[in-house]
């Protein structure tokens, strides 16, 4: 009996002290309070959309009806759903203040858990334990948090080091090609591919090239195909997983401004190579060349200290093994610094859809997980003497980054969070993002207190036709209609028109609303000035009704989805039937 609980105590202490790292990370909110990093209020907004769609009956939403101060957007549509789902689910049982300091303390434990399973291959339990640390105070982690408050992105650092442990298992390596394949690594290696895509869009372009780099290296180390093969099934089926996400996703690019996300130059990988300053001013003033130089800093030291723990594990003989390990584990930092520097440039330019990851320091997340590994290869003995010291002087080092960061990137939020939260529940609204504008010119932003529906004579003023000007707001609005627009997916309108025209609504123009006036389809026009929907009424009563309706790309996605999951169990039933041991 006390040898079974000394076992489990065992096994336990790793992912218990991993979890004590998290909350040392996060320790300095416990007197500061929550940090509101540049992205939180968009996350938070987020979260409040999508919890109040689920409470209404819709279990995966589409459109933010509060995002531009009420006229919405197809935020859902564009963004991968699990961290806005998470961060919905936590608003479910705790206050709208607290979702995201939890949610940090989740995703800082998932990345250090995480590094420390992929550690576990090529190192004992107490080293793969101190990489798990590691990971977590390896400097993008707390920067990701404290001072930007990206959920998506922080949650690629726990999805990118499991991507790397299902590819480099090798559990029949003297077995024939399929056998070594399809270990048992290969359904696992496409969840966790489908879980990159549906956490963050840029993570999830970084973990399949980084997918792909690492099995052509490793199939060139060893001349055998099965990196390849169990790469290619794990690449199709994850992303085939997550192609009711996907598709839509693509195929809807078109009906948004996403390609203004890669267009402005505080967007450009160009503007962001290593400690790059800028005569524009709109960067060198603003938080751009700011924020550049502090991640160049993380950069700079996160690469200095893999180097250093590269060659003290060399000369020490620590190394990880086997081979494909160690050549990956030194190669990972190099190609990080290559894409962070101005030469790498023509490879950002041919590499599709590359420049999405708008900043090349993002690179820095793949860094993370070979960061601790090696650092826990050259900061780990077995002699308690040294052991001890420097393990003492590792949470000493923890402690005060943790600290550091509690200081100096520390964001306060004043009333910010309070504020977004009750413009969300009081329906106020807030500003949206302009990448999911309207495509073309970049319309203005709707205001705050523009009535619900507005009845414009004028075709033409719609339309933006009339160089002389357009719409006004609201002195030229028809007066009697009711619009109930709160309703995330389904919108009404009702009153009377006393002359035919455009009913402009408070509603952002999208291709899956499918109008009616009267009962009868309408085709509706987009306005100049808004980018707000627009539909023909004739004089006399008016009852409009816009649905959102489920396109052909979304059943395709669907469709494509369903197929992956039959395909994807016929692929561990594969790998078991393979890997089943023989009776002699």
């Amino acid at each position: 009996m006390k040898r079974g609980l000394h076992s489990v105590l065992k096994r336990l202490a790793g992912p218990a002290i991993i979890l004590l790292a998290a909350a040392v990370a996060l320790a300095p909110l416990l007197r500061r309070g929550p940090t509101s990093g540049s992205d939180l209020f968009f996350h938070l907004a987020s979260w409040i959309e999508a919890r109040n769609s689920m409470l209404m009956g819709i279990p995966y939403p589409h459109w933010t009806p509060q995002s531009n101060f009420g006229a919405g957007e197809p935020r859902f549509v564009f963004y991968p759903p699990l961290t806005w789902m998470t961060g919905a689910a936590l608003g479910l049982v705790l206050p709208w203040g607290m979702v995201g300091s939890v949610f940090g303390f989740l995703l800082l434990a998932a990345i250090g858990l995480a590094t420390r399973k992929l550690a576990r291959e090529v190192l004992e339990d107490g080293p793969a334990t101190l990489a798990g640390c590691a990971a977590i105070f390896s400097g993008y982690p707390l920067l990701t948090f404290y001072v930007r408050a990206d959920f998506a992105e922080l949650a690629g650092g726990f999805w990118i080091p499991l991507m790397l442990l299902f590819l480099l298992r090798d559990r029949n390596s003297s077995a024939g090609l399929w056998k070594r394949a399809f270990d048992g690594s290969a359904a696992l290696l496409a969840i966790t591919v489908a879980g990159v895509w549906l956490t963050n869009g840029p993570a999830g372009l970084m973990a399949s090239y980084l997918l792909t780099a690492a099995a052509v290296t490793i199939a060139v180390v060893e001349r055998s195909w099965a990196p390849l093969l169990r790469a290619t099934a794990g690449t199709v089926l994850g992303m085939g997983l997550a192609a009711d996400f996907l598709v839509p996703a693509f195929w809807e690019q078109n009906w948004a401004n996403l390609k203004s996300a890669i267009s402005i130059p505080h967007y450009r990988v160009e503007y962001s190579w290593l400690f790059a300053k800028h005569s524009d001013m709109s960067l060198a003033q603003g938080s751009h060349d700011q924020h550049l130089r502090l991640v160049s800093w993380v950069a700079v030291s996160m690469l200095t200290v893999t180097v250093l723990a590269a060659l003290v594990a060399w000369k020490r003989g620590t190394l990880p093994e086997p081979r494909r390990w160690r050549i990956l584990l030194l190669l990972i930092p190099c190609a990080v610094l290559f894409s962070m520097l101005p030469v790498s440039l023509p490879v950002w330019n041919v590499l599709p859809k590359l420049r999405y990851l708008q900043f090349p320091w993002r690179w820095l997340l793949a860094l993370e997980a070979p960061f601790a590994i090696l650092f826990a290869a050259a900061a780990w003995f077995k002699p308690l003497r040294w052991r001890i010291p420097v393990l003492v002087l590792c949470a000493i080092a923890f402690a005060g980054l943790s600290a550091y960061a509690g200081k100096f990137w520390f964001q306060s939020c004043g009333a910010g969070q309070e504020a977004v939260a009750q413009a969300e529940e009081a329906g106020i609204g807030v500003y949206g993002k302009r990448e999911y504008a309207p495509p073309g010119g970049t319309p203005l932003e709707p205001r705050y207190g523009q009535p619900g529906a507005c009845l414009i004579g004028d075709r033409e003023a719609v339309l933006g036709l009339k160089k002389a000007g357009g719409i006004v707001w609201p002195a030229r609005c028809g007066k009697g209609f009711k619009a109930n627009l709160f309703w995330p997916e389904h919108k009404e309108v009702t009153g009377v028109a006393a002359q035919a025209g455009y009913l402009v609504l408070r509603l952002r123009n999208y291709p899956a609303w499918r109008a009616t006036v009267n009962g009868q389809p309408v085709t509706p026009v987009s306005d100049f000035e808004y980018g707000l929907m627009a539909v023909p009424v004739e004089e006399g009563p008016v009852h409009v009704v816009v649905d959102w309706t489920t396109t052909p790309d979304v059943i395709a996605g669907r469709c494509t989805s369903c197929v992956s999951v039959l395909l994807l169990t016929g692929l561990w039933l594969l790998e078991r039937k393979l890997n089943r041991p023989r009776l002699s």
